[in-house]
């Protein structure tokens, strides 16, 4: 489509200017609550070879399983798509729960640590955990509560047995925390009843006490300590139309879900999944910004968020090189923003408008980088269609206050391996990120990192603010013992906490993200 037609394909955006968009749409989009969609899933995946050369050895132990044949101990092609939902909404499981066992559908969440579900009736599930039903349940006595700026949930922590019909065979003993109260939780038309948390101990709540459920898994099934995701949404509506698929691999990596090289990328800190941003592109124009501006203050892969997230400045700064090499004219701020929709008619294809994005994350040789690039069937998201001629759509990028999150935007165009034993993070091209037979993303490299800081993620590390604090609690310890022994009233020394101190779901990333 030529640049002399494709501009006057938009028709209006909502909330507009023009009379016909008031006076058909009243009220803005809410992208934190998604609508349901409603129609048949799309075809299975079709399994394929793999191919690429930086796909590493199979390791013993903890280290990378590749796919096993079936029957094995760990049937990897057993798992493919046995996850369903899409961005809009999140991609879930089916897990049975306690003796007999309960069925619930449970959202993939890599940006969380704990595995919770709905333990009693509520307007906006469909069912719930009863744990008087089952003779395996064992109480722990412990209350837990997770907060968000739109919701909130309060539990007590439990144990129960569980068992993946698309997973690992056997069954496993994991902690539950059975929700008891909620509020903006469970959204209407959701069709998961719960959530499962991987990642890392650290943001388990109450404390990272409570071993995660994949923790779990690796200790009592001896599988190694990797999973793989793969979420099929891309250029496919985020709701109003149906449910895609996906695969969650516990255990190792399943060659049928990409083709092409494996990219890995170091995790920073094993708490969320972090990484080290390098740079970003905008139809191959970089955006000249500082690196540490990617990562402030992170940078993280994260499934249970829905957009790609950019510290403020990143996102100005990118929205800005969009609007300049899109052949939108006068494309109003409301987009942007996420308040306002874009409707084209149902002839036209609106991606053709606008400039692939990059990421350059760095690789494990720390001289070298890499990109992984999304087209905007990835960030041009089909939402809503208006009657029988108009398409709208949303932006899949929002800003954010604190951290740059690579959400189910960016994630559906690869098949994302999360190695643990190895303290990486795997991207490579999946073969379901395709819109009309054409692929919606791509991996390029190696690149030189002579460009950029040979570090760009803040010096000062989690553990190092821990430490950094206890040597301050411990430093007025003594302070306080050598005025107590002195022959007058000791002033008190504290160090003051703040909310930042801790590290959980109620920490700031938290606030922003979309469940």
């Amino acid at each position: 489509m030529g640049a002399p037609r494709a501009a006057p394909a938009l028709l209006l955006l909502l909330a507009g200017s023009l009379g016909l968009s008031r006076a058909l749409f009243s009220l803005p989009l809410r992208v934190s609550r998604p609508a349901l969609p409603a129609g048949p899933p799309p075809e299975p995946l079709v399994l394929r070879a793999a191919s690429g050369t930086r796909q590493p050895e199979p390791l013993g132990g903890g280290g990378l399983a590749l796919a096993s044949e079936p029957g094995g101990a760990i049937n990897f092609v057993a798992m493919v798509d046995n996850l369903q939902g899409d961005s809009g909404r999140g991609y879930y499981l089916e897990i049975l729960i306690g003796t007999p066992p309960q069925a619930l559908n449970i959202l993939v969440d890599t940006g969380s640590s704990n595995f919770a579900v709905a333990g009693v009736p509520d307007p906006d599930v469909t069912s719930y955990f009863n744990t008087d039903l089952s003779s395996t349940y064992k109480p722990q006595g412990i209350d837990v509560t997770v907060k968000y700026s739109q919701g909130s949930w309060t539990g007590v922590l439990g144990t129960d047995v569980i068992t993946i019909p698309k997973g690992i065979d056997g069954s496993y003993t994991i902690n539950i925390a059975v929700i008891l109260e909620s509020e903006n939780f469970f959204l209407p038309g959701v069709k998961w009843q719960g959530i499962l948390g991987l990642a890392y101990k650290t943001l388990a709540k109450p404390s990272s006490s409570v071993e995660t459920f994949f923790d779990s898994l690796v200790r009592q099934a001896k599988i190694p300590n990797i999973f793989s995701l793969q979420m099929c949404g891309a250029g496919l509506p985020v709701s109003g139309s149906g449910t895609n698929g996906g695969s969650l691999v516990l255990g190792g990596i399943e060659p049928s879900l990409y083709k092409g090289d494996i990219w890995y990328t170091p995790i920073k800190e094993e708490w969320y999944y972090q990484v080290e941003i390098l740079k970003l592109e905008v139809g191959g124009q970089n955006l000249e910004l500082d690196c540490r501006e990617y990562n402030a203050d992170k940078a993280i892969v994260d499934s249970g968020t829905t957009l790609l997230r950019l510290p403020q400045k990143v996102f100005i700064a990118l929205v800005q090189a969009i609007a300049r090499t899109s052949l939108v004219q006068e494309f109003s701020s409301g987009f942007w923003t996420g308040s306002q929709l874009a409707c084209w008619d149902k002839t036209e294809r609106p991606w053709s408008l606008f400039p692939k994005l990059s990421i350059y994350l760095r690789d494990e040789n720390s001289s070298r980088s890499f990109r992984i690039s999304i087209l905007p069937q990835l960030y041009i998201q089909p939402i809503l269609g208006i009657g029988e001629n108009l398409q709208c759509y949303r932006f899949g990028i929002s800003s954010s206050s604190n951290a740059l999150v690579i959400g189910a935007t960016v994630m559906e165009g690869f098949y994302v391996i999360f190695d643990r034993a190895q303290r990486r993070v795997g991207f490579a091209v999946s073969p379901c990120a395709e819109v009309d037979g054409s692929p919606v993303s791509e991996i390029e490299g190696p690149f030189t990192t002579a460009d950029v800081a040979s570090n760009c993620v803040s010096s000062v590390s989690f553990q190092e603010l821990w430490i950094a604090s206890y040597a301050l609690m411990s430093l007025c310890g003594v302070i306080l013992l050598v005025l107590i022994i002195r022959p007058f009233i000791p002033s008190r020394c504290q160090h003051p906490y703040t909310d930042n101190d801790v590290v959980n779901d109620e920490s700031s990333l938290v606030r922003h993200r979309w469940k």
